[in-house]
C-alpha cells in the first residue's frame, strides 16, 4: 500500500515542479532569464540552450543582457530570440544581446493572472487525477483481497491528505506568481 502512496506523491511532486517552471515562463514584467528556457539555438547542428551558451545576467530591474562565450553564436542566438514567441525584441550591439521587458499595462496583468489561476486548476486537475488512480489501485487491492475494508478507508484517507498538502502547495506557488505578476 505504501508504494502507492509514494508513487502518488512522486507524480503530484512532478506536477507541481512543471506548473512551477510553466510559470516561470511568463513574463511579469521584470527582467527574467527562465523566459528563455524554452529556446534552443541551432549550434553546430544540436539545438542547445541558451543559458548553455552564454552568460545570462539581469542589467537593471527590466534588461536581460546576454554574453555568449563565442562571439560567432551572437546572431544564431540573437535570430533564435527573435523567432521565439516571447514578444520581446532583442537588441544586438555586436557583443552582446540586450533583451528589454515592457513595462505591463493594468489589462495585462489582469490577463496574465486569468493565465496563471486556469495553470494551476489544471494542475489540480492532474493531481486529483492521480488521487482517483491511487485510489482505484487500492480499490483492486481490496477486490483481490490484499487489503481489508478499513485499510483501503485509512489509504483513501492519507491519499486524501497527501492530495490536501498538494493542492495547497499549487494554491501557494500561483498565489506567489500573481502577487510578482499585480506588484509592478
Amino acid at each position: 500500500m505504501q508504494e502507492i502512496f509514494d508513487h502518488a506523491r512522486e507524480k503530484m511532486t512532478k506536477t507541481a515542479s512543471v506548473l512551477k517552471g510553466d510559470l516561470a515562463a511568463i513574463r511579469a514584467g521584470r527582467a527574467n532569464a527562465s523566459v528563455l528556457d524554452k529556446i534552443a539555438v541551432d549550434y553546430y547542428g544540436v539545438p542547445t540552450p541558451i543559458n548553455q551558451m552564454a552568460a545570462i545576467s539581469v542589467a537593471e530591474a527590466r534588461i536581460l543582457v546576454i554574453q555568449p562565450w563565442d562571439k560567432s553564436t551572437l546572431n544564431s542566438i540573437y535570430k533564435a530570440i527573435q523567432a521565439s514567441d516571447i514578444g520581446i525584441n532583442p537588441q544586438n550591439d555586436g557583443t552582446v544581446i540586450r533583451l528589454v521587458f515592457p513595462q505591463l499595462t493594468e489589462d495585462r496583468r489582469k490577463e496574465l493572472v486569468k493565465e496563471v489561476k486556469k495553470m494551476a486548476e489544471e494542475s489540480k486537475v492532474a493531481i486529483r487525477s492521480i488521487r482517483r488512480d491511487a485510489i482505484d489501485k487500492l480499490k483492486k487491492k481490496e477486490k483481490a483481497s490484499e487489503i481489508t475494508e478499513d485499510d483501503l478507508s485509512d489509504g483513501e484517507e492519507e491519499l486524501q491528505d497527501i492530495t490536501d498538502e498538494f493542492i495547497k502547495e499549487i494554491d501557494n506557488i500561483a498565489s506567489a506568481k500573481e502577487k510578482e505578476i499585480m506588484e509592478i
